[in-house]
C-alpha cells in the first residue's frame, strides 16, 4: 500500500511547535512522521535543531499509530553507531513495530563544527556507514557484541533494551554506491525529490535494482521519496515560502566546504525566489500537485514523505490532508 507521510523539519522548528505539527499530522491522517536530525541548519537566523532521538521518544508517547522515524542520521561521527543502537533500541522497544532509522553518510554541517573533525572525503564516510549498519544489526540480534572493524570496536558490548524485532534500517542515497549498499543490505531506500528525472531513471534506481539482486537481507525493500512540496491556496505565498529552503538549491560546488549556517544563509539569500522554489511542487491546485507527484509513484516509490517549506505548518497539514491526500488515496491506492 501507498504510505503517505509528513516530515518534521527540525532545521525550521523548535521541539514544541514541531511535536505539535506531528501530533496534526497524525490526527489529519498522514501515515508516518520522518525527523530530520541536524546539529545545526541550514540557515541562522529563525533556524533550529533539536535532537531527533528525543523528539521521536516524546512523538511516540503522544501519538499511537503513525510510523515515525529519522531521515535521516549519521551514525558515524558525532554519534558512534553503538550508541545509535541503543537510543533507537529505546524507542523501538517504547513503540514496538512503529520505528525505523534513517541513516546517510552525512553532511560536514553537520560533522565538522560538532566535534572539530576534518571532513573526510566520500570513499571513508561510506566505508563508515556500512561498517556502522552491520554493528548496529549485530547490537539488535545478539548478545555481548565484540567488533573489530575497520571504523569501529566494541568489547562485550550489549543493548539491554530493545525491541523484539530489529529496528528497521533504511539507507539514503543520492549516487550510485549508496544506492546499491541501499538495495543490497537495507530495508527500505530514501532519496529526495526535485532533481532531474535521468538521475533517478539513469542512476540511483538501476544501482538499488543491482544491490536488490545481491540482497543480503529478506524482505521486499521499502521505496521512500521525500516529496517537496508547496501547497497552498494562496499561490503567491507558496511560491514565496521556498525562499526559507533556498539553499537546497545551491549547486554541491556552490555549497561544498560550507559548514557556518550564516554564511550558508547568506549564499541562499542571494538566490531569486524562482531558483529557491526550483526543487518544490509549487501549486494552489490539487490536481497539479498529484500530476507532480505521480512520475515518483511510477517510479516504484511507495512512501512519500511530505516536506512543505513554509512557516505555518498546522495550514499546510489541514489543507493537503484534505484536498491532496484523499485524490493520492484515490488514484494510487
Amino acid at each position: 500500500m501507498l504510505k503517505l507521510g509528513y516530515k518534521a523539519s527540525a532545521e525550521q522548528f523548535g521541539p514544541r511547535e514541531l511535536l505539535d505539527f506531528s501530533i496534526l499530522a497524525e490526527a489529519a491522517g498522514f501515515d508516518s512522521v520522518m525527523v530530520s536530525d541536524h546539529f545545526q541548519p541550514w540557515r541562522h537566523t529563525g533556524g533550529h535543531a533539536p535532537y531527533s532521538f528525543a523528539f521521536l521518544a516524546a512523538l511516540g508517547e503522544r501519538t499511537s499509530k503513525i510510523m515515525m522515524g529519522t531521515s535521516v542520521v549519521t551514525p558515524t561521527f558525532r554519534y558512534h553507531p553503538s550508541i545509535v543502537a541503543q537510543a533507537l533500541g529505546t524507542v523501538g522497544a517504547l513503540n514496538p513495530g512503529r520505528v525505523m532509522l534513517g541513516v546517510g553518510t552525512g553532511e560536514s554541517l553537520n560533522e565538522v563544527p560538532s566535534i572539530g573533525i576534518e571532513w573526510p572525503g566520500f570513499k571513508e564516510r561510506f566505508g563508515r556507514l556500512r561498517e556502522a549498519i552491520t554493528l548496529m544489526r549485530k547490537l539488535w540480534t545478539e548478545e555481548r557484541v565484540t567488533f573489530e572493524g575497520e571504523y569501529f570496536r566494541t568489547e562485550n558490548a550489549t543493548v539491554y533494551d530493545r525491541p523484539d524485532k530489529p529496528v528497521p534500517i533504511y539507507v539514503a542515497a543520492a549516487g550510485p554506491t549508496a544506492s546499491r549498499l541501499a538495495g543490497r543490505v537495507a530495508d527500505g531506500f530514501i532519496t529526495t525529490s526535485g532533481k532531474a528525472r535521468e538521475l533517478y531513471t539513469q542512476t540511483i534506481l538501476p544501482n538499488v535494482q543491482t544491490g536488490v539482486e545481491k540482497r543480503e537481507q529478506p524482505g521486499e525493500l521499502e521505496m521512500l521519496m521525500e516529496v517537496k512540496v508547496s501547497f497552498d491556496a494562496d499561490k503567491q505565498r507558496a511560491l514565496e515560502d521556498t525562499q526559507y529552503w533556498a539553499a537546497l538549491a545551491l549547486k554541491p560546488e556552490e555549497k561544498t566546504g560550507v559548514e557556518d549556517p550564516m554564511e550558508m544563509e547568506r549564499l541562499a539569500d542571494a538566490l531569486p525566489v524562482e531558483r529557491a522554489a526550483s526543487r518544490w511542487i509549487v501549486s494552489d491546485n490539487p490536481q497539479e500537485q498529484v500530476a507532480g507527484i505521480e512520475p515518483y509513484i511510477e517510479m516504484g516509490f511507495n512512501h512519500l514523505v511530505f516536506h512543505a517549506p513554509g512557516p505555518d505548518q498546522a495550514r499546510f497539514i489541514k489543507q493537503f490532508a484534505e484536498k491532496v491526500l484523499p485524490l493520492l488515496r484515490a488514484r494510487f491506492g
